[in-house]
């Protein structure tokens, strides 16, 4: 993880969002001398979308060029690769979801996805790159980080949960090992143990469907499908046939896995495996209690935590103690909220601050607690490398300079009940009136919780997904209210939204920490900027360079 000059970063890109944190965004931090990082979110879709729009410049074809099993890469472009792109209003194929069970497609997906994204931010340069990911979304976990290992990624950091198994989760992957993760299902005692084999998805080559016709757009998805569509390619499916969750990945034909074949997967696999190496592992935690369990064994302890206290932006965690709620509904945090950063300097790891750090004298304040340096997200998020759509960048920057812009830590926001950040931009889910408008739907399912039905099986459910859905799956009408689909509304940050009927495209969710003073020195006039002046101006103490390229 150290950087070219052979320390440790003193400054950590944070991995935000869906594609803001993009390979473009890490690329130019890394250059720049510090870590950038990629978000590790919704890559499969990101991989996806970004083939049906054509993939103008080539950069998701020139990565899909060095995986390491072409025939998969091959298959996938076969696929979703469409020339040209898809035409104005016509939507994207549905998203395959992540499941516990037939769910092949989607962990490949999400394997190539990853490998793409740090293929690409770590192109041209020696200087290490890291990948950011949410424990929350435990069935991408797995597939995402050997994606990324794949790459080559240096660092992984791990967020919005308790990464204890990340550590020797990397070592297995490294190794090309089978790993197991605990899934936790929604109000039931057991966990579902699901494993996924990197060895056996390199081994496969080929597409195919579970008992089903080739299907072309799936109009809606699980828990809110939208019934005909409107622009839509390819055939709908019959009624009651499966979607494109059945889709699974076929084996070699047994003729193809002969022993006279000249690659046959399992030479293939161990070739592979010679050549990975396992990722530093940054465990993300708001107080050091949690820091000093996970440093307790050896197979627990990451290589380095970051500590985020709730001024950053996306999710937060909740105060500790009973839920309180100021005059403007925000949760209100105390002094339990605050890190003694004595006791985390005491465990011996090294760690970085996050939350409200943007700023030279807090890098300098944080050295001096011990810290080897901070993470910050929004002065990058606002930057020209960032994937956030370009008219979105600037009308915050805009907001901001006028003093108008006010970011809001929504406690009702994310379906996963942990506080959320909104900035509040007419035309977005910050809007009453756009909310209001969106017709729920759960078509990508990342923050569904898996549960037990009264049958037995597993089944997933999400809080903002259509209400009577959720009804209908056991959940609460009470945990709906004023949730949010950060799934569709990420992804349209980034320009990737989904085109639904009438026109009624996605609206985007914005998201970025309480603080942003530090805009009066990277842009004092609300124009724009590039990540290399957020490093300069972090680093060398003073005013960001204007004449940055």
């Amino acid at each position: 993880m150290a950087t070219t000059s052979g320390e440790l970063p003193k400054v950590i890109q944070g991995g935000m969002g869906v594609g803001v944190s993009g390979w473009r965004l890490a690329r130019a931090v890394s250059r720049a001398g510090q870590l950038g990082v990629v978000s590790g979110t919704a890559l499969d879709a990101l991989l996806t979308r970004r083939l049906e729009t054509g993939d103008r410049g080539g950069d998701v074809r020139r990565a899909l060029a060095a995986f390491p099993v072409p025939e998969l890469a091959a298959a996938v472009l076969d696929r979703f690769y469409v020339e040209g792109g898809v035409a104005a209003g016509e939507r994207f194929r549905a998203q395959p979801m992540l499941r516990v069970e037939r769910g092949e497609l989607a962990e490949l997906l999400t394997v190539l996805g990853n490998f793409v994204e740090v293929w690409l931010a770590k192109e041209g340069h020696r200087a290490p790159v890291g990948i950011n990911y949410l424990e929350k979304i435990q069935l991408g976990l797995a597939p995402g980080l050997f994606g990324a290992i794949l790459a080559g990624v240096d660092c992984v950091l791990v967020g919005a949960g308790v990464p204890g198994h990340v550590p020797e989760m990397a070592r297995r992957l490294a190794r090309m090992q089978p790993v197991s993760t605990h899934i936790r299902l929604d109000g039931a005692q057991e966990d579902y143990v699901h494993s996924f084999d990197p060895a056996a998805l390199l081994g496969r080559t080929a597409l195919g469907t579970a008992g089903s016709k080739e299907q072309g757009c799936q109009c809606g998805g699980e828990g809110g499908g939208e019934g005909k569509g409107v622009g839509c390619r390819g055939k709908l499916p019959a009624e009651g046939q499966r979607q494109v969750q059945d889709v699974r990945i076929e084996s070699l034909d047994p003729a193809v896995r002969s022993s006279t074949a000249p690659n046959p997967p399992t030479t293939r696999a161990r070739g592979i495996a010679g050549s990975l190496r396992r990722p530093h592992v940054l465990a993300i935690v708001s107080l050091p209690l949690l820091a000093s369990y996970l440093a307790r064994d050896e197979a627990t302890t990451p290589d380095g935590f970051v500590i985020e206290t709730h001024g950053a932006g996306g999710h937060s965690a909740p105060p500790r103690g009973a839920l309180r709620l100021d005059a403007e509904g925000e949760p209100v945090y105390g002094p339990r909220d605050h890190p003694d950063l004595a006791k985390m300097a005491k465990i011996g790891i090294p760690f970085w601050l996050a939350g409200g750090a943007a700023h030279p004298e807090r890098l300098a304040a944080a050295r001096a607690l011990g810290a080897v340096g901070v993470q910050i997200g929004s002065a990058f998020a606002l930057c020209e490398e960032s994937g956030m759509e370009p008219g979105l960048r600037q009308a915050l920057r805009a907001r901001a300079h006028a003093k108008e812009l006010k970011v809001r830590n929504d406690p009702m926001a994310s379906p996963t009940a942990f506080p959320f950040k909104v900035a509040e931009l007419a035309g977005t889910l910050s809007d009453p009136a756009v909310r209001t408008a969106r017709r729920r739907v759960c078509d990508l399912g990342y923050l569904r919780a898996p549960y037990r039905t009264a049958g037995g099986a597993i089944g997933y459910r999400c809080s903002a997904e259509p209400e009577a859905a959720y009804r209908r799956k056991g959940g609460s009408d009470a945990d709906t209210q004023g949730r949010l689909c950060l799934c569709n509304g990420l992804l349209a940050t980034v320009g990737l939204g989904q085109r639904r009927p009438r026109g009624e495209d996605e609206p985007p969710v914005l998201t970025l920490g309480q603080d942003l003073d530090f805009l009066s020195d990277l842009s004092p006039d609300g124009g724009p900027y590039r990540a290399v002046e957020v490093v300069e101006w972090m680093t060398r103490g003073g005013r960001a360079a204007a004449t940055a390229g």
